[in-house]
C-alpha cells in the first residue's frame, strides 16, 4: 500500500459549471426558431412512435416519468400529429328501438351526417304532423270513410230486414230497449202489453209465444253475423287509414330512405319509423281525429311510448328524435381526448333523468357521451392516479378495453343494487388507444400487482428527468426556451439570461454535466424572471433578472432555514467552526420543506470503550434512523474489524449520536463521519471544528457518492460565514460527487478569494488527514502502521482493549475454577 497524499482544495472552476454566453451564438431569444423535435426525450420518443404504429390490442401506452417533464405536451404532439393522418371516426347516435324501448339503438353514421340525420329526422315528424291531419281531413278519406259507413249500415239494415218483414206479416213488433232488443205482438196496430197479453185465449198465447221464439232464434242469427261484419269494416278502416298515412308521409320516409341509401342502419331504422308511424298516426291528429280508430291491434293507447302513456303529446314525438351522442363533424383526423376528470360517468357516459309527474324518468334522448365514446376511433390521454382513486374507473376502464366496447352503466347497476327498471343502450364498439400519465411508482406498483395491467399497456414510455449538457444540447435547449418564451408571451430573453437558466437547469438536478426535463421548472422561472424584467423597466430579460427571480423564490421559502441558521448563531443548537476536538465532528444533513431544499450542519459524535465489538447506534436505539442509516452504521464496525488487529477479536464498544437531533434520521451520507468521529476517538487525535464532511463509506474504506452536495456545502458555508469566514474552514465531499457541483456564486467567490475550501476524498485515510492533520499511516513491511499515525494508534488502541478483554476472561474462568 502506498503512502497516502493529503488532498488540496478544489479550484474555483470545479465548484460550478458556468455557461458563456457567447458560446450559444444569439443575442436574444427572437433570433432562434422553434426546435425540429422534442430535446432529451429520445427514448421515450422512440416507445410513444412505436406504440402509435402498432395495430395490435393491448399495446396501449404508460408514460412514466415525474410531474412536469412534459409528458402530457410530448404524448398530446405526437398523437395530434398521428391523429391528423388517420380517417375521421363516424359519427354516432341513438335512436329508440320500438320494439323495445329500455334498449335503445346505436346508428353509425360517416363522419359530420350525424348532425343532418337528427335534422332530417325533426324534419320529417314536423312535416308528419302537418300532412296526416292534412290526409285525414281531406275529400279523399271522407268519401272512403262515408262508402264504409253507408256499407256497414247497409248490411247492418239488410240483416234486421228480412226478420222485420217477416214480424210484421206475423203481427210481432221488434222494439229496442236500453237492456236490448225484445219481441212484442201487435194487435190493431198497437203493441200488446203483458198484461193485455195475458188477457188473451191461453192457445193464442201459445202461438203467439211459439211464433215469437222461432223470430228470437232468427233474430239471434242475423245478430251472429253482425260482429264479423263489424271487424270486417274496422279491417277496412284500418287498412284506410294506413293508406292515408302512407300517402301523407311515404315520399317523404322514401325522400329519406335515397339521401341515405348507402347506410343499411339507417335505412333499417326508417322501415321501423315507417311502421311505428302507421300504426300511430292518431298522435298527429289534432286533439283526435277519425284516425284515432287506426291504433293498433294491441289496443295501445294514445301517447304511448318511451316516457308512458300519460305524458303530454310533445313527448310522444320524441320516439323518432335522434341523439347526436358523438358529432365528429369538426374533426380534421381522429380525436385526441384529455378527460381531466375521469370518474365513471364522465369515461362511460350516463344516462341522465328528469322530473315529470312527481318521478324521476328518462329516454334515449337522455343518453350522454363520455370519453371513451368522444375518444373511439383515435386517442385518448388520462391521469393514472385520478382513475385509480375515482371509485369503478379503473375497472370499468380495464373491462372496456378488454371487450372492445363502451357499456353505458351507472354505479348502482356495477354493485348489483339496482332495483329500478333504466336504460341499457347498445354497447359502443370501441377502437381506440389509451395513454396513461403517472409517475415511475406508479407503473410499478401495478405491473406488480395487477395481471391485466401488462396485457392491456404493453408500452411503457419513460420519461427522462435530465439531459446531457453538451454544446450540441444546449443550442437545442436554448431554441426550446425560446418557444416556451414566446408560448407564454414573454420577454425575448437575452443570451445571458438564457445561460444563467442553463446553470440553474444544472443546479435542479445537482449535476454540472446535465440540465433538468422538468418543463414546470424552467416555465416558472421563466415566468417569474419577466416579472423581474418588467419591474425594472427592462425591454429584454437579463441575466440579473433570472438571478433576481432565483433568489426571490428562495426568499419565498427560507423562513425555516433562517431560523435554524439562527439558533446555531445564538448558541441553542451547538455547531463549532473553529477549534479541535476529539470524537467530534461536524456532519451535514439536508432538509427538504415542501419544494426547497437546504442544508445545515449537525454535530456528531463517539465514544469508546472496552466492550463486545458493538458499534451502538443511538439514533436506532430509539427507533429515529432509518433502515439506510443504520445500515451505515453496521458497516463501521465491519471495516473496524477488517483493517485493525485481524488476528485479535473486536473488543470495542462504541456509541454514535447525532447531539441535537429530534427528528427522524435517515441515508448513509453520515457514515463517513461518524467513521472519522470513531477513528478521533480511539486514535485520540482532535478532529479540526472548522471542516465538515459528508460522504458514505463502503467495508473497505472508500467514500462513497452522496446527494443533495450542493445544499451541504452552501449550509455549512452560510454557518460560518455569520461567524466570520476564517480561510480554514470548508467541507470534505466525496470525490465522486465533484462532478456534481453547481454551487452559489458567493460560495465559487469566497473560494477564489481562499476564505473558505472544499475538499474531495476518496478514501477514509485521506479525509481523517485532512480533518487531523495527522498522517493516516499505511502498513509498513512488518506489517505494522507507524506508531504516530492515526491509523496506528488506532490498531494499539484495539489491540489494548483486545488484551484487556483476554484478561478479565481469564480472571472470570480462575474465579469459577477456584472459588
Amino acid at each position: 500500500m502506498t503512502e497516502s497524499t493529503t488532498p488540496k482544495p478544489l479550484s474555483p472552476d470545479q465548484l460550478c459549471r458556468y455557461c458563456d454566453p457567447a458560446e450559444l451564438g444569439f443575442r436574444t431569444t427572437d433570433e432562434l426558431e422553434d426546435p425540429l423535435h422534442i430535446i432529451g426525450q429520445g427514448r421515450a420518443v422512440e416507445a410513444i412512435r412505436f406504440a402509435v404504429g402498432i395495430e395490435r390490442d393491448g399495446y396501449n401506452m404508460f408514460a412514466a416519468g415525474p410531474s412536469g417533464t412534459g409528458k402530457h405536451s410530448t404524448i398530446r404532439q405526437f398523437l395530434e400529429g398521428r391523429a391528423a393522418k388517420m380517417p375521421t371516426p363516424p359519427d354516432a347516435c341513438y335512436v329508440n328501438n320500438f320494439e323495445d324501448p329500455h334498449r335503445p339503438n346505436l346508428i353509425s353514421l360517416p363522419a359530420g351526417k350525424g348532425a343532418p340525420f337528427r335534422r332530417d329526422m325533426a324534419q320529417l315528424v314536423e312535416l308528419a304532423q302537418a300532412a296526416i291531419p292534412r290526409a285525414f281531413e281531406g275529400e279523399e278519406y271522407r268519401t272512403r270513410r262515408r262508402e264504409l259507413d253507408a256499407r256497414f249500415r247497409a248490411a247492418h239494415d239488410r240483416i234486421f230486414e228480412e226478420v222485420q218483414k217477416e214480424a210484421t206479416e206475423k203481427s210481432i213488433a221488434i222494439i229496442r230497449t236500453p237492456a236490448g232488443i225484445a219481441l212484442a205482438p201487435i194487435r190493431d196496430g198497437q203493441v200488446v202489453g203483458p198484461e193485455d197479453f195475458s188477457k188473451w185465449p191461453e192457445d193464442e198465447q201459445d202461438k203467439t209465444r211459439k211464433v215469437i221464439d222461432e223470430l228470437q232464434e232468427k233474430l239471434h242469427a242475423a245478430m251472429a253475423e253482425l260482429p264479423a261484419f263489424e271487424r270486417q269494416v274496422r279491417e277496412d278502416l284500418r287498412e284506410l287509414s294506413q293508406s292515408t298515412t302512407i300517402s301523407a308521409v311515404g315520399h317523404l320516409i322514401d325522400d329519406l330512405r335515397r339521401r341515405y341509401d348507402d347506410l343499411p342502419e339507417v335505412q333499417d331504422y326508417l322501415d321501423q319509423v315507417r311502421h311505428d308511424l302507421v300504426e300511430h298516426a292518431g298522435e298527429f291528429m289534432r286533439g283526435g281525429g277519425p284516425a284515432e280508430s287506426a291504433g293498433g291491434e294491441d289496443g295501445e293507447e294514445s301517447g304511448s311510448g318511451p316516457d308512458g302513456a300519460s305524458d303530454p303529446r310533445g313527448a310522444f314525438f320524441q320516439r323518432y328524435a335522434v341523439n347526436l351522442l358523438v358529432d365528429n363533424s369538426r374533426c380534421q383526423g381522429a380525436p385526441v381526448i384529455y378527460e381531466d376528470l375521469p370518474n365513471l360517468q364522465n369515461l362511460i357516459g350516463r344516462i341522465e333523468h328528469m322530473a315529470r309527474f312527481g318521478t324521476l324518468m328518462t329516454n334515449f334522448t337522455l343518453i350522454q357521451p363520455g370519453a371513451l365514446h368522444r375518444a373511439n376511433g383515435g386517442y385518448l390521454i388520462l391521469d393514472a392516479v385520478k382513475v385509480l382513486t375515482a371509485p369503478f374507473s379503473w375497472e370499468t376502464l380495464k373491462r372496456a378495453l378488454k371487450s372492445r366496447e363502451v357499456r353505458i352503466e351507472s354505479p348502482e347497476r356495477i354493485m348489483s343494487v339496482a332495483t329500478t327498471i333504466t336504460l341499457e343502450p347498445e354497447p359502443m364498439p370501441l377502437d381506440l388507444k389509451v395513454v396513461l400519465l403517472g409517475d415511475r411508482m406508479t407503473y410499478y406498483l401495478l405491473a406488480q400487482y395487477d395481471p391485466e395491467f401488462g396485457e392491456l399497456f404493453k408500452v411503457e414510455v419513460d420519461f427522462e428527468d435530465s439531459m446531457a449538457r453538451t454544446p450540441a444540447n444546449m443550442k437545442m435547449f436554448s431554441r426550446f426556451l425560446a418557444k416556451l418564451i414566446r408560448h407564454q408571451k414573454l420577454r425575448p430573453f437575452e443570451a445571458g439570461a438564457v445561460a444563467r437558466m442553463i446553470e440553474h437547469a444544472s443546479r435542479l438536478v445537482d449535476d454540472a454535466d446535465k440540465v433538468t426535463a422538468h418543463i414546470r421548472s424552467l416555465c416558472d422561472l421563466a415566468v417569474e424572471s419577466d416579472y423581474w424584467a418588467m419591474t425594472n423597466d427592462n425591454a429584454h430579460v437579463t441575466a440579473e433578472d433570472v438571478q433576481l427571480a432565483i433568489d426571490t423564490k428562495i426568499r419565498r421559502a427560507d423562513r425555516i432555514r433562517d431560523l435554524s441558521y439562527e439558533q446555531i448563531a445564538r448558541k441553542t443548537i451547538l455547531i463549532d467552526t473553529s477549534g479541535a476536538t476529539v470524537g467530534q465532528v461536524n456532519g451535514l444533513l439536508v432538509m427538504q420543506l415542501g419544494k426547497f431544499p437546504f442544508g445545515h450542519p449537525a454535530r456528531i459524535t463517539a465514544r469508546v470503550r472496552l466492550g463486545r465489538g458493538h458499534v451502538i447506534d443511538i439514533e436506532r436505539e430509539v427507533e429515529l434512523g432509518g433502515p439506510l442509516h443504520s445500515k451505515g452504521v453496521l458497516i463501521l464496525s465491519a471495516f473496524l474489524g477488517a483493517r485493525y488487529c485481524p488476528d485479535m477479536p473486536l473488543s470495542l464498544g462504541a456509541s454514535l449520536v447525532f447531539e441535537q437531533s429530534y427528528g427522524g434520521v435517515e441515508g448513509d451520507s453520515a457514515s463517513s463521519t461518524e467513521l472519522y468521529a470513531l477513528l478521533s476517538a480511539l486514535s485520540e487525535v482532535p478532529i479540526h471544528q472548522s471542516l465538515a464532511v459528508t460522504g458514505s463509506v463502503n467495508q473497505h474504506g472508500q467514500v462513497q457518492a452522496i446527494g443533495g452536495v450542493n445544499e451541504k456545502i452552501e449550509g455549512f458555508f452560510d454557518v460560518c460565514k455569520q461567524s466570520g469566514l476564517t480561510g480554514d474552514q470548508g467541507v470534505l465531499i466525496p470525490a465522486a460527487n465533484v462532478q456534481h457541483l453547481m454551487l452559489r456564486r458567493d460560495v465559487v467567490d469566497a473560494v477564489t478569494a481562499g476564505t473558505f475550501r472544499v475538499y474531495s476524498v476518496r478514501t477514509i485515510d485521506e479525509g481523517i488527514e485532512l480533518l487531523t492533520g495527522v498522517p493516516a499511516g499505511v502498513r509498513g513491511g512488518d506489517g505494522r502502521f507507524p506508531p504516530d499515525s492515526i491509523n496506528g494508534r488506532v490498531e494499539a488502541k484495539l489491540a489494548a482493549y483486545a488484551e484487556a478483554a483476554r484478561r478479565f476472561m481469564h480472571r472470570d474462568t480462575d474465579d469459577a475454577v477456584h472459588p
